[in-house]
């Protein structure tokens, strides 16, 4: 018997014994938490990340701009996503600013201007108390690259997207899979060498998550 007809009998012996695949259906968990915001921050902070949570969409923004002036930022790059399609760039003096839908297209453009960023600003899928995790998702309007280049990474979510933990989260979610969906807890860190711990070695040394409730709907200042 040659190798490819014993490799043919190998796997007709397994298909005589295949059998309807069962997959577990997804469970919600049972954790509560008394304050979300507190634990996200809590969670967020132990891995050196920042979290800041304010009234009003307009105050979200007044934090962006506050957050670029301390880091200096002259070139960002910016996601279509909501709310930042109600991004007014004019506001900011002195900053330059990149949006996907400007390179339509242009996926190698897009890229260097990201390489060249000083910060990437996109919005979050869903925001986790338990972990302080940030879950982001390709898509529409959504580029992984604004996340994974820049040294900054920020975030701004309504309050509206926070769940307990990624079993609830997991269980809610509907709707087919983006072709790629990260969770982010806290800046890009490695212990592989020595095991010292190292930020920003494979993605952005900073993630300040900007996290908005009710108030002012239209950004207005």
């Amino acid at each position: 018997m040659t190798a490819d007809e014993k490799h043919s009998a190998f796997f007709n012996r397994l298909d005589e014994h295949a059998r309807p695949a069962s997959i577990p259906a997804f469970w919600k968990s049972i954790r509560r938490f008394d304050d979300r915001i507190a634990r996200f921050r809590e969670s967020q902070e132990a891995v050196k990340g920042r979290v800041i949570d304010v009234q009003g969409l307009g105050k979200a923004f007044q934090v962006i701009a506050d957050v670029l002036a301390e880091i200096s930022a002259s070139r960002v790059v910016l996601n279509d996503e909501a709310p930042l399609d109600m991004f007014r760039e004019a506001d900011f003096n002195g900053v330059q600013f990149n949006r996907l839908a400007d390179f339509r297209g242009d996926p190698a453009g897009w890229q260097t201007v990201c390489e060249r960023a000083d910060a990437g600003i996109t919005s979050a899928e869903a925001l986790l108390a338990e972990t302080g995790t940030v879950i982001c998702s390709s898509g529409p309007g959504k580029s992984r690259l604004v996340s994974l280049l820049p040294p900054v990474h920020i975030v701004i979510c309504p309050v509206e997207r926070f769940t307990t933990d990624i079993f609830t989260w997991l269980e809610a979610r509907d709707g087919a899979w983006p072709a790629n969906t990260v969770l982010i807890s806290g800046p890009s860190k490695t212990a592989d060498i020595e095991q010292t711990m190292s930020v920003g070695m494979h993605g952005p040394k900073k993630l300040v998550v900007i996290i908005y409730g009710e108030g002012d709907a239209k950004g207005e200042r």
